[in-house]
Formats: structure tokens, sequence, C-alpha cells
């Protein structure tokens, strides 16, 4: 029987995503960096729910859509793993979603009259940081 891997993640009740796209977030960061490896199980919705705070809809909600996205698989009464990472997306449609990225990103950075110079560093800060986070 496999042990669930407890998720750290914060939701942070300021910010612009829902709470179902922050959650999505989350888990993707998680398999990126190495935090979730392949095969790891996941909490159950219920047991999400409760650790923070949330309605079980908005946690099947993200499930299913990392689980449409192949970043996770269902086992049939087992529950949810991490899937083997398999590059789906185009090179055209990577370059779709960078570019609605950016375009967010820019449109915050501009809200909030940050200096372009000093987004810009902290956006190469935070890739560098989850680079070494790969590495170690």
């Amino acid at each position: 029987m496999s042990r669930t891997v407890p998720l750290a993640i914060a939701i942070a009740t300021g910010d612009s995503r829902s709470i179902a796209h922050q959650i999505v977030d989350a888990i993707r960061r998680q398999v990126s960096t190495g935090d979730l490896s392949v095969g790891d199980k996941l909490p159950s919705v219920r047991g999400l729910a409760q650790q923070l705070g949330v309605n079980p809809n908005t946690v099947s909600k993200s499930y299913a859509q990392l689980t449409a996205e192949g970043w996770l698989e269902s086992r049939a009464g087992l529950g949810l793993f991490v899937a083997v990472r398999r590059d789906q997306l185009s090179a055209a449609e990577r370059e779709r979603r960078l570019g609605e990225a950016v375009d967010r990103f820019v449109g915050e950075v501009i809200a909030i009259r940050y200096p372009a110079d000093e987004a810009v560093a902290a956006v190469a800060d935070a890739l560098d940081a989850l680079t070494l986070a790969k590495s170690a």
C-alpha cells in the first residue's frame, strides 16, 4: 500500500488566482522541483480540503485539471498519484501559454507600478532558485 505524501500548500487569500488555480500551481511546482516524485500518492480530495480549509469541490476541480493535463493519474480504488511526465504540448502551445503568462505578469507589474528591471531580476532569481532546487 502506497503512503500518502503530505502536500505543503499555502492558500493566499489576497491572490488574484482562484483557490483551485493556486492548488494546481502548487502541485505543478512541487512535481517540477522534485518535491513530489513519480508514483507519489496524493491526499484524498476530502483530506486535502480539510488540510487547506476549503470546499472539497475546489480540490476535486484542481485534481481533475491536473489529471487531464497529465500531471496526475487516477488508479481505480487506490487514489491519485503523480504521473510519469510526458511532454504533451506542442511547441506552438507552449509558446502560446508562455505568452499568456507573460501578459498576465506584465499586467500585474504595471498595475503595482513595479520597476521593470527589478521585476525581470525577480523572475530570473525565481527561475534560478527552481533550477538549483532541481539539481540539489
